[in-house]
């Protein structure tokens, strides 16, 4: 029987969970997510995703697909696959696949956000979903360090040392950090990230915020090509998948964010 390929929005609370990836004995986004497919499939479904977060790494938007050889409607998907999932995790939207659609190969660009709660005292309600900073951020200073990253870099500063990426360069489309009342922001858009990549960035501006660093010491980090003379890793509570970008053709919805990439990015498209 021809197998039909579906692909879901997914967005999730990663908290609670060892990361996106199954593990032995963990409980991931993965596991949970197949195990709510495969019983609205009634046979194993093996689910594949546009990039994996490590463990308290949220989802605004996971890009998912997955192969199966039975009949149900979209909403059938949907409503089951829902009904069988952890508060945590939700599908957002479910779509057939368009021609040769994969998750992770098709996809042009990501978007991450991280979050940071910049005030004296910790958030209660949001304390896993916002990295918290005692000490007053100077967004502007931390936007400004930020730029010398856009563009086609070598980012082995910034990569985790067991990230197992065979080249460190990663086109790297924009980064923004702003201030939103007491929260500052950080929204970074790469083709593909290293692991680790958006934490030890934000780990660095965030030195450069508290007034640790002077503005130009990002841009030395990322000429020195060595992770051992970098900053902290900045903590996972405040990181979210925000979207991931696809070519016109496969009619993924965009977020408006994307709009931002340069045309040399959209060359796929």
């Amino acid at each position: 029987m021809n197998e039909t390929r579906i692909v879901l929005g997914v967005e999730y609370d990663g908290s609670r969970f060892s990361g996106w990836q199954w593990q032995p004995n963990q409980r991931s986004v993965q596991s949970v997510l197949e195990q709510a497919l495969s019983k609205v499939a009634n046979h194993p479904v093996t689910v594949m995703c546009a990039g994996r977060t490590d463990a308290g790494v949220h989802a605004l938007e996971q890009v998912v697909h997955f192969d199966t050889s039975v009949q149900r409607d979209l909403q059938s998907w949907l409503l089951g696959g829902n009904s069988n999932l952890p508060d945590e995790v939700r599908i957002i939207w479910v779509k057939p696949a368009v021609a040769d659609f994969h998750a992770r190969y098709s996809a042009i660009a990501r978007f991450y956000r991280y979050i940071i709660c910049n005030r004296s005292v910790k958030s209660a309600l949001l304390a896993r979903q916002m990295t918290w900073c005692y000490y007053p951020l100077a967004a502007e200073k931390m936007h400004e360090a930020a730029q010398c990253l856009v563009g086609s870099r070598d980012f082995s500063s910034f990569r985790a040392q067991g990230c197992q990426s065979k080249s460190p360069c990663r086109d790297l489309y924009f980064v923004d950090v702003y201030r939103k009342e007491d929260r500052v922001i950080m929204d970074i858009s790469a083709n593909a990230f290293l692991h680790h990549m958006v934490r030890n960035i934000a780990g660095a501006l965030m030195e450069v915020g508290t007034g640790k660093r002077p503005v130009e010491w990002v841009a030395s980090l990322l000429a020195l090509k060595n992770r051992t003379l970098a900053g902290v890793t900045a903590p996972p509570d405040g990181l979210y998948l925000g979207a991931v970008f696809y070519p016109e053709q496969y009619g993924i919805a965009r977020h408006p964010i994307f709009a931002r990439l340069p045309a040399d990015a959209r060359r796929f498209d």
